[in-house]
């Protein structure tokens, strides 16, 4: 289950990397063109924009997927400590300084996750939009579009990581696993 949740949350983020690459070279192959350009970017930035969306979700619900299972191995384990008086040296228990399994999470791991990245990517691609149409469509000048631009990107980054940091927190402090 752990390695189908990980596979699953990598090949998301392939996917919407892809389709982002993908827009940004016809956006760029577009750009002879006034009125193709701004038919090509208002269409692909915003499609792009909203299956970033989707996989910021489902890869935030992968980690929690992710976090339950990790629960229900360390259940498992307790389990089977107890079958036998040797079972603690079979089934050692994770170590106070080296973390969960190994890993030490801190206050800032949720920083370091897939879905983090995917977050920061898509914020850009909100707030370019945001900028592209402040410029391109109301004629602001670029001091004025670009700083709207990169205010909408912090907004949408953090929206999402706190939602993230919601989900996460909810499942580690609030009512454990919600599979049980």
């Amino acid at each position: 289950m752990s390695s189908s949740t990980i596979s699953e949350s990598s090949g998301r983020a392939a996917l919407y990397l892809s389709a982002l690459s993908s827009g940004l070279v016809a956006i760029g192959f577009a750009s002879a063109s006034d009125s193709i350009l701004s038919a090509i970017t208002f269409t692909v930035l915003p499609t792009v924009f909203l299956l970033g969306c989707f996989t910021v979700v489902r890869l935030i619900d992968t980690s929690v997927e992710n976090l339950v299972v990790l629960r229900r191995i360390e259940r498992i384990r307790q389990y089977w400590v107890t079958l036998s008086p040797d079972g603690e040296r079979f089934f050692e228990a994770d170590s106070a300084t080296g973390g969960h399994r190994g890993v030490r999470y801190g206050t800032w791991a949720m920083l370091f996750t897939t879905a983090s990245m995917v977050i920061v990517v898509n914020a850009v691609v909100a707030g370019s939009i945001v900028t592209v149409f402040l410029v391109r469509v109301e004629g602001l000048t670029r001091a004025v579009g670009v700083p709207i631009g990169a205010g909408v990107a912090l907004v949408v980054a953090g929206s999402a990581l706190v939602y993230q940091h919601s989900r996460i927190t909810r499942l580690v402090l609030g009512a454990g696993d919600p599979g049980r």
